[in-house]
């Protein structure tokens, strides 16, 4: 009598990771083929080929397609490559907080000068586009609103979250994040400016006795990596600013005031 020979199958996944199915399936979504696949990453083709039609097992899959911070399916960052998310940075690293609830859920907080309507309401839209399952809110306080907003997401979306005040540490942009800055330059810029930021008029008193106004923008933050952030923003578009003393960033140049009201302009 011969002993029967059992088939191991190619694509036993048991003894796989996460982090190996999810290395794999970046690559296959990358457009490589299995060959090339199995090259990289050391795994058999015919595995590689069974996780890339779904044979892995339910757990592990769901596991390696979802981002392992908040539990939501695997970001797609290139998506929040967009105004909307943009103004929000923005708005965030002025105004802006997390703070932890049951769950896993944060809650963004960004508060706001009540008597601006228009930004309260562009700072609610902005949510709602970057996270449209959660449904703004807001939360009256003395001479202000918190515009506030619950996900599991935001934690990822701001990973400058973390202890203490955002002027203690180290405020730093993600690679994905710099992405967004470079390409959506005057959404944040606008951001941070509604934010933390005024555009006034700037008296100025001669000794001859005479008096003239010009407009100025200021923006003003005790972070020296949020005020970089602002003044790169301002670099990149060609607007010129100067330091006016600790905390604050001016901008007065006649041409650079115009390049700022062409996408700010005074807050309403």
């Amino acid at each position: 009598m011969f002993a029967r020979s059992v088939r191991t199958p190619c694509c036993n996944t048991n003894v796989r990771s996460c982090e190996e199915i999810s290395r794999v399936l970046a690559l296959c979504d990358r457009g490589l083929n299995d060959c090339e696949v199995s090259r990289r990453t050391g795994v058999p083709r015919t595995t590689v080929r069974g996780w890339r039609s779904g044979a892995a097992p339910a757990r592990q899959l769901a596991a390696a397609r979802s981002c392992p911070v908040c539990g939501h399916p695997a970001h797609a960052f290139e998506r929040h490559c967009s105004a909307p998310y943009a103004y929000l940075l923005g708005l965030y690293l002025g105004d802006g907080c997390l703070s932890a609830h049951p769950r896993g859920v944060y809650k963004l907080r960004i508060t706001l000068d009540a008597r601006y309507e228009g930004i309260l309401d562009e700072c609610a839209a902005a949510m709602r586009a970057v996270v449209p399952s959660s449904r703004p809110g807001r939360v009256r306080s003395v001479g202000c609103f918190e515009v506030t907003s619950y996900s599991k997401q935001w934690h990822c979306l701001f990973p400058q979250h973390g202890p203490g005040r955002k002027h203690e540490r180290e405020i730093v942009l993600a690679p994905w994040q710099r992405i967004v800055a470079r390409t959506q330059t005057k959404a944040r810029l606008r951001g941070l400016i509604h934010s933390d930021g005024s555009r006034h008029l700037n008296t100025v008193h001669s000794a001859a006795g005479k008096s003239y106004a010009y407009p100025r923008y200021e923006f003003s933050n005790r972070s020296a990596d949020i005020r970089r952030i602002f003044t790169d923003a301002c670099d990149r578009l060609g607007i010129a600013w100067r330091v006016m003393n600790t905390y604050d960033i001016s901008v007065a140049r006649r041409d650079s005031i115009a390049r700022l009201d062409a996408f700010v302009g005074p807050k309403r």
